[in-house]
């Protein structure tokens, strides 16, 4: 008789990825129908989940014929309504509380246009920080709430490779990343037994670099390879891998696991 004590860990518990319309946010989808969970996902915007719901569909007839999907709109920009605008989140993403969460992954993020040092002030420093390391903030304070105490559930945050490494220009950036580590470290004490974590991705082909023309783009991408020790970019499946094993190691809290293609190695 066949067993699966491994890939059956996170078999019908409820996962909700903010950011899960697109990039590693959607590969963390897919890895979490793959594993047999129900996922709850969030974006800013309702055509973008629409899609993502029919890709995976598509993707997994046969899960998602039993596993859950459910979606629901939430702009994590808007720092002055964040508080009734979670709430609602989680009311949704919980059926009204009925069924609580195990696992949160926040891997929203706005544009990577990063202004000059000479042209930032206040309220750039502050819009830098509203969707990574704002949001997060608040949604701590609804976890006690609404996900199961147990260090079986688990909340993971997305920070980045340059809060260890920074680089020029790119000041605020490290501020945010090394601010979203030491605010996983704080929450892994204050949620416990939920366990915190943060993953620091390295350079990953997502649409966030859409924006940039094409040409300039491949230029982008190869100075990434050039830093990397791997002389790769790194792919949203890639990155998943790391955020399901967070999901499921459950003696790893307050970490931050790195995948960067071995950048600071360099």
């Amino acid at each position: 008789m066949s067993t699966s004590k491994y890939t059956s860990k996170l078999a019908n518990q409820r996962v909700l990825i903010l950011g899960g319309s697109s990039g590693i946010g959607f590969a963390v989808a897919e890895a979490a129908i793959e594993y047999g969970a129900h996922i709850i996902l969030c974006s800013s915007n309702q055509s973008k989940l629409d899609n993502a719901v029919a890709r995976l569909k598509a993707a997994y007839p046969t899960q998602t014929s039993t596993q859950t999907i459910i979606t629901h709109v939430c702009d994590l920009s808007d720092a002055a309504n964040l508080d009734t605008a979670l709430e609602t989140l989680f009311q949704v993403a919980t059926v009204n509380g009925a069924h609580k969460l195990n696992h949160i992954v926040t891997t929203a993020g706005d544009g990577v246009n990063v202004p000059p040092l000479d042209q930032t002030d206040a309220q750039t420093a502050y819009k830098g920080m509203n969707v990574r390391l704002v949001a997060p903030i608040v949604m701590a304070k609804f976890i006690p709430k609404y996900v199961e105490s147990s260090p079986s559930s688990s909340f993971t945050l997305t920070g980045g490779v340059r809060g260890r490494k920074p680089g020029p220009g790119w000041s605020v950036v490290t501020a945010v990343s090394a601010g979203i580590e030491g605010l996983a470290r704080g929450l892994a004490l204050d949620l416990a037994p939920v366990r915190v974590n943060t993953v620091a991705p390295g350079a990953v082909n997502t649409e966030l670099f859409a924006s940039i023309p094409e040409g300039m783009r491949e230029q982008v991408f190869n100075s990434f390879k050039d830093q990397s020790t791997t002389g790769t970019v790194g792919r949203p499946e890639d990155l998943a891998e790391s955020y399901i094993y967070l999901m499921r190691d459950q003696f790893v809290t307050g970490s931050v696991i790195e995948s960067n293609g071995g950048i600071l190695l360099k």
